[in-house]
């Protein structure tokens, strides 16, 4: 008898939790739609972009949203972090400086080479509005909210009958 399932998993690859896949998943969907590299999205299975992926923290206040992001290992002058409308984008680059001429390396976890992550903020700020600094591998970059965009919020009543 035939049946139609996919493959089993090889018992070769770890496990991933399911929200992590599901995250990666969900990213690559947005990739495609932004016109990103296919090859991006290939890369996070083989386990290639882990740590080149900077972690990032994006909260919001009444009058800013606030965007941290770990980069670790990464120099200012690295960092290339721009507006292109309403997207944040923050690219980079972690060189390599190992010098390999009397070592045999055992294991290497540390990774090295570009990044780039584009966070959509929903509205365009204002020319003199994003404030960024980097300190210790952590980048932090204020954007103040339009006038608009404040007044734009509005509660809607939800009826339980």
């Amino acid at each position: 008898m035939q049946t139609n399932l996919p493959p089993a998993p090889s018992k070769r690859s770890e496990p991933q939790p399911f929200f992590e896949q599901l995250q990666q998943e969900m990213e690559q969907l947005f990739d495609r739609f932004r016109g990103y590299p296919p090859i991006a999205g290939a890369l996070p299975r083989l386990g290639v972009l882990d740590s080149l992926r900077p972690a990032i923290d994006m909260a919001e206040t009444d009058d800013a949203v606030e965007v941290t992001a770990e980069i670790p290992g990464a120099k200012a002058d690295d960092l290339d972090v721009s507006l292109n409308g309403d997207t944040l984008v923050i690219k980079g680059e972690k060189s390599d400086e190992r010098n390999e001429n009397d070592k045999n390396y055992h294991l290497v976890e540390r990774s090295y080479g570009s990044f780039r992550r584009q966070i959509p903020l929903g509205f365009t700020p204002a020319q003199d509005a994003v404030e960024g600094h980097f300190v210790d591998g952590i980048l932090r970059v204020s954007i103040a909210k339009p006038a608009e965009v404040k007044t734009a919020n509005r509660k809607i009543e939800i009826n339980t009958k």
